[in-house]
């Protein structure tokens, strides 16, 4: 039985009963997010102000970054503050908003992830054309395209869902409101125009990835020809902390939104968005620094510069 209603808000996911186990997961989350804030503060203080890192890589891992920390703050405060709290609800002009922009940042950072491999591809294997290429001009264009493209599939995405009559009650089995959540309260067959845009944009995330995985190809190919091995070392290491970012994005997103039926469980759902979600803000500093000696230096000049 649906009864479509109005609802004024939602309720998210319980993850514990107990007062101490909120406790914990408040201090869990909190303590990533603060590792996400440092790591992704580091960088964009880095790059803007060392003039070294005045390039197209550290540009676009500037957006990167913000894109990062954009994301991170929208998927978890308003956990935390649930956790801490012991609250569970979200009010439906804040679940409109945490829809739009999870879905605005993480469309960001797929598309630019994908001009971040053409930058890569443009480096190694035509170095000649590099600064022509990839100019001032363009990569602001390329990168400004990357959050435009995130913006109108975030506003695609929000106002045909929110558009759905809801009526299977309010409660979401996630930690925040995310689109296949608010899909199964909703009363009406339109729906499926929702499930058939968003499987849509699966395939387009699949499409970014065959162009990151080919990219790379003719990449490791070209790297390989390299005589030196500090030459190899040197493109190895800008290349190899980018892919494994790709692949840890587009893979956890591929899997949540493309799993069969068949396995899908209110765990498994949230173990994904957890991974996709949470994890890579945090981590994606730590990657792309753990090889990146320009980047190290920056940063420890910020340090000694901030501490003396």
């Amino acid at each position: 039985m649906c009864n479509s209603s109005s609802i004024t808000e939602f309720l998210l996911l319980a993850f514990a009963d107990t007062r101490e186990l909120q406790l914990l997961q408040f201090w869990l989350f909190l303590g990533i997010y603060l590792a996400a804030l440092l790591g992704n503060g580091l960088i964009i203080t880095a790059v803007a102000c060392d003039h070294r890192l005045h390039t197209p890589m550290y540009f676009f891992l500037l957006n990167l970054a913000l894109l990062d920390l954009g994301g991170i703050s929208t998927s978890v405060l308003k956990a935390m503050d649930n956790f801490l709290w012991g609250k569970r609800t979200i009010s439906y002009a804040g679940c409109a908003a945490q829809i739009f922009l999870v879905f605005f940042f993480y469309s960001s950072e797929i598309s630019l992830l994908t001009v971040m491999a053409y930058d890569r591809y443009i480096a190694i294997c035509k170095p000649l054309h590099y600064g022509t290429l990839l100019s001032s001009r363009a990569c602001a264009t390329m990168a400004a395209a990357a959050w435009g493209s995130g913006f109108l599939h975030a506003v695609l995405h929000t106002a045909n869902t929110l558009s759905l009559p809801l009526g299977r009650g309010n409660a979401l089995d996630q930690f925040l409101c995310e689109i296949p959540q608010i899909l199964k309260l909703s009363c009406s067959d339109s729906y499926l125009r929702e499930v058939r845009i968003t499987t849509v944009s699966a395939f387009l995330v699949c499409g970014c990835f065959v162009f990151v995985a080919l990219s790379y190809v003719q990449i490791f190919r070209a790297v390989l020809r390299i005589p030196s091995q500090q030459g190899r070392h040197k493109a190895f290491s800008t290349c190899l902390p980018h892919l494994a970012v790709v692949s840890l994005n587009v893979i956890t997103v591929i899997f949540a939104h493309l799993k069969p039926p068949s396995i899908s469980s209110p765990s498994l759902d949230l173990v994904l968005a957890f991974l996709y979600l949470v994890v890579p803000p945090a981590l994606n500093p730590l990657i792309y620094s753990m090889r990146n000696q320009e980047l190290k230096d920056a940063v420890w000049k910020i340090k000694t510069v901030y501490i003396s």
